[in-house]
């Protein structure tokens, strides 16, 4: 091999982890064998990789400083981020969970994802959920100036506008990412997956809750629009492209502009996967309905 491209040396343990080993030190575990496998093929990472993961001695504390230098700027300093990020993520068992769930979640359903580090490092999408975790919990902590500054470095950053009052479940995957704006009082269930230039807005006329409301297992296609307090309803999927504006019911599918069900006319067509995982984009075409939701 060419110098600078030796063959690892270090194994990659597969998935799932012993019974043993916690699924956090599993992955973190994983993650490292990676980052010294990438270092060992391509030294000019290995900088990147050592103060970003080899140096650390947890996820969360690399998370945390990942974060801090990609969202710092020359008034609101990497220091300052690193702490804050660490504090919460340090304190809120629940958030490295979902950081957990979400490796896990955009590993298995994105082909493109080749690591778990590479998302750890590299996926924007990733990066903005939990950045958007922390600044949810500022926000509930009444620290509202500081959640929404958080929000505007991630929207600047990463290109995803996510209203630190929303909700969000764990298993997201926002593949690609870029684009992605979700209202102040939307709620995202667990095991969603949502592509680029997804709007969850309101209609402009409405005041209070006003914001859609998304179940579990969802999938919804690139540049969907969803707009008011609508529910897209248990493991369903909304087609690329598609402005909602009424409920969706669970496992069916809505497509188009206005979203029209697939199926007939009071008796849409059911999926029995969940489309949130499974990332199955096709639909019922031969069954193409003019009822209008």
């Amino acid at each position: 091999m060419p110098a600078g491209h030796q063959k690892p040396t270090h194994p990659i343990p597969s998935f799932p982890p012993p019974e043993s080993t916690s699924s956090e030190e599993w992955l973190w575990n994983q993650i490292k064998a990676e980052s010294l496998r990438d270092a060992e093929s391509e030294p000019a990472l290995a900088s990147f990789l050592y103060s970003t993961v080899l140096s650390h001695p947890s996820l969360h504390r690399s998370l945390s400083f990942h974060l801090a230098n990609k969202l710092c700027s020359s008034t609101l300093l990497s220091t300052l981020l690193y702490d804050l990020f660490l504090d919460y993520f340090s304190n809120n068992p629940s958030l490295r969970d979902a950081i957990v769930a979400d490796l896990i979640a955009v590993k298995h359903r994105d082909p493109a994802c080749v690591s778990y580090g590479h998302c750890l490092l590299n996926y924007k999408g990733f990066l903005a959920v939990q950045a958007h975790r922390v600044a949810n919990l500022l926000w509930i902590e009444n620290r509202k100036a500081l959640a929404l500054a958080l929000q505007s470095r991630v929207a600047h950053v990463f290109a995803v506008d996510i209203h630190p009052a929303a909700r969000v479940g764990k298993g997201i995957l926002l593949d690609h990412a870029t684009g992605v704006v979700v209202g102040e009082t939307a709620v995202i269930g667990n095991n969603v997956s949502i592509l680029h230039h997804v709007t969850l807005g309101g209609t402009g006329k409405a005041v209070g809750d006003r914001h859609p409301k998304i179940g579990d297992g969802v999938l919804i296609g690139a540049g969907a629009t969803i707009l008011g307090n609508v529910l897209i309803g248990e493991g369903a999927k909304i087609g690329a492209g598609s402005v909602v504006l009424k409920d969706v019911p669970p496992r069916s599918t809505a497509v188009g502009n206005p979203a029209r069900l697939i199926g007939s006319k009071g008796k849409p067509s059911e999926h029995e996967d969940v489309p949130g995982e499974s990332m199955d984009h096709t639909s019922f075409i031969s069954d193409w309905s003019d009822y209008v939701i």
